[in-house]
């Protein structure tokens, strides 16, 4: 029975002892894993893509340099497209910096013997480096980025394409930016990754304005809505349109991006017009009661068109989206608006031959010998031009600094230079002027000038000529 308990006891003190045995082993390996993995990497540590377990900072190191010179980068262009740079074509190489030794210290290497399954994956940017104008060079030479093999993008636009305007699509291209381009290449070298996406990287080119872009929709139709009108102009015997084929330039983009009326260019047009349609002092050639041509210059008769009103004007037109008809805004109004704007209703009257004819519709209704200015005496010439007749008034008082006339019938179209009757003389026409001339106004005989007065109306043309 005692022979028993010592062998129990003998047992249970083996067992103990190659339990505390197993301890300090235990402890004697951790402690040893501790101390072996403060100089090397945990298993399963990849640095800069390579397999570093175990390694040394002074293996790792030798590692990394010896496979920096075999190391080239395939770069992935558009449409699967590859191309590649190596390390000698830009004096890739490592240099250490202690970050491969402080990767280590930082590792945790108290709970080393849980890392067997590990995949921790380190890069050392700073530990490689390169020649930059080499890489700059090598990045420069490569397909992609050479011009016969770059497409360009291109916004997507509008076009008129003679009937209406339209929106051409986008071009995508292929074209890189060469900045982004550098840094993704010279980066995803450092990092010694084994290829580099240049889309994915955001490298290319991409158009600003894409053509489901909603603001470009919206252009396109205003321009087709603006351009869907014809206006007239109605100048009596001459016409201008402006179609299409005028407004299709006129548009511009505002503040917020939409398109609008430009509103130099409409006044650009508008100022075309003046230029064509204006009269207003125009030399002109007068064809006489007697059949001779005169060239009439000077006075104050004729048409212009209001340049500011009319610009606003056609800009509303247009933007109204109505056909029509119009007439430009006038700052001054002529009789007649066709091409022989003095038309077949005016006063003749012929300083030389001292004879004053009325046409009213083409007919002679009055045809009288007249008494003009002295154009001997200073300041009263009768002034010869094309005038409108700019008032009526009867009966009036002329003053003058010399004088001063009761008249029945006043009708001034220069100042204060008109024609009127001139009760006080018995006798009209020939020499009279010379001697008896007025102080510029037309004298006529009273009936006549009654007939003149009934039958004129403010505005119409009269043509004085030597």
């Amino acid at each position: 029975m005692a022979e028993n308990r010592a062998k129990m006891s003998t047992g249970k003190k083996a067992l103990i002892s190659l339990i505390l045995i197993l301890i300090f082993l235990t402890a004697g390996v951790y402690v040893y894993g501790v101390y072996y993995f403060s100089g090397h990497f945990l298993p399963g540590s990849m640095v800069n893509g390579f397999n570093c377990s175990y390694m040394t900072v002074e293996e790792t190191e030798d590692l990394l340099n010896e496979r920096v010179g075999a190391y080239a980068i395939a770069i992935d262009t558009m449409k699967n497209g590859r191309e590649a740079i190596t390390a000698r074509e830009v004096d890739l190489s490592y240099v250490s910096t202690g970050g491969v030794e402080e990767l280590i210290k930082n590792q945790n290497r108290f709970t080393w013997f849980l890392s067997f399954n590990q995949n921790q994956t380190y890069n050392v940017a700073e530990s490689l480096r390169y020649d930059e104008e080499k890489m700059q060079d090598a990045v420069s030479g490569l397909n992609c980025m050479q011009p016969e093999n770059v497409v360009q993008p291109a916004d997507a636009q509008i076009m008129d394409t003679g009937e209406k305007f339209e929106i051409t699509a986008e071009v995508e291209g292929n074209a890189l930016d060469p900045q982004k381009t550098l840094t993704a290449i010279s980066q995803g070298m450092l990092m010694g990754r084994p290829s580099v996406s240049l889309e994915e990287e955001g490298c290319y080119l991409k158009p600003g304005i894409y053509s489901d872009d909603e603001q470009l929709i919206r252009n396109c139709e205003q321009m087709n809505t603006l351009s869907d009108i014809i206006i007239t102009y109605d100048f009596a015997d001459r016409t201008e349109t402006v179609d299409r084929s005028v407004i299709k330039d006129w548009f511009t983009i505002d503040e917020n991006g939409d398109v609008v009326l430009d509103k130099d260019l409409v006044a650009q047009y508008v100022d075309e017009l003046g230029y064509k349609y204006d009269t207003f002092g125009l030399t002109r050639t007068f064809l006489t009661y007697d059949n001779r041509e005169k060239v009439i210059e000077g006075g104050d008769y004729g048409w212009v068109i209001d340049q500011e009103a009319e610009t606003k004007a056609l800009m509303e037109a247009v933007e109204s989206g109505v056909t029509q008809v119009r007439e430009p805004v006038y700052s001054y109004k002529g009789w007649s608006r066709a091409a022989n704007d003095i038309g077949y209703t005016y006063v003749e009257i012929d300083l030389t031959n001292q004879r004053l004819v009325f046409y009213k519709d083409g007919k002679p209704i009055v045809d009288t010998p007249v008494v003009t200015g002295n154009p001997d005496i200073e300041g009263c010439a009768t002034p010869t031009g094309c005038f409108a007749v700019d008032a009526k008034e009867s009966p009036a008082v002329l003053t003058g600094e010399d004088y001063e006339a009761n008249v029945t019938f006043w009708m001034p179209f220069s100042g204060n230079v008109g024609i009127h009757d001139a009760s006080w003389r018995s006798e009209f026409g020939g020499n009279l002027y010379i001697w008896e001339g007025s102080h510029g106004c037309v004298n006529v005989p009273y009936d006549q000038a009654a007939s003149i007065y009934s039958n004129i109306e403010v505005g119409m043309p009269v043509v004085v000529y030597e």
